[in-house]
């Protein structure tokens, strides 16, 4: 068991070293990626103070790494089950770190549609039974979610939660959409950049967010593949 879980591990590793210099290095290094630098950090350069809003008694951070809608789905459990118990929503935070392959729910429609996201991701819209072409998270409608009443990222936010996004993510699955589009890698990353849904805070990287929510008093839940 032990031997097994170790060749997985250096299987994932590997692959994913082989990912990086494939696919991601060469527009890591691209000429023009100073100036997409530069905008990135104009987004984030205030994220330290943003870690300020998190706010109550009760406060997790979900590591929000898969394609599914888990992070979301626990980010309103969370406001839900303390409202149970007593507890109203301003001594509350959920923060979701939206990474790794979680990172699409971060951005809107105009992306998902431009870029065909949903098949970059493997992620289908409920409603169609197609390849999805809008986020189905931001103001979920109709099949999105179960028939919970769950609250989508903007309810959610009305309400104190917070979401970020991790700009290195960003940075490797925005090249990979412009490799399969023919399109030029820094253009397409300024333009993800600026599709980030209002209220979003891009961060530098989803595990540093995730180490300064802790930091901020946040305990940590895996939410992700």
């Amino acid at each position: 068991m032990k031997k097994t879980h170790l060749k997985s591990r250096r299987k994932f590793f590997g692959a994913m070293a082989l990912g990086a210099t494939a696919t991601s290095l060469p527009f890591l290094t691209h000429p023009a990626y100073a100036e997409s630098d530069q905008l990135a950090e104009s987004k984030y350069s205030q994220a330290d103070d943003w870690f300020k809003n998190i706010k109550g008694i009760h406060r997790i951070v979900y590591d929000g790494s898969a394609s599914d809608v888990t992070s979301i789905i626990w980010n309103w459990a969370f406001y839900t089950s303390n409202n149970q118990t007593g507890s109203n929503d301003d001594d509350i935070t959920a923060m979701t770190v939206l990474r790794h392959n979680g990172l699409p729910y971060a951005f809107n429609d105009e992306i998902w549609e431009k870029y065909k996201v949903g098949e970059l991701f493997g992620i289908n819209d409920n409603n169609t039974g197609t390849l999805s072409l809008r986020n189905t998270v931001y103001e979920p409608q109709g099949k999105d979610f179960p028939p919970l009443g769950i609250d989508g990222i903007k309810r959610l936010q009305e309400r104190g939660a917070l979401f970020c996004a991790c700009d290195l993510a960003t940075k490797v699955h925005s090249g990979r959409a412009a490799r399969k589009m023919n399109m030029d890698p820094t253009e397409v990353y300024n333009e993800w950049i600026n599709g980030l849904l209002p209220g979003i805070q891009l961060v530098p990287s989803g595990v540093w967010s995730l180490g300064r929510a802790q930091a901020n008093g946040c305990g940590y839940i895996f939410a992700g593949a």
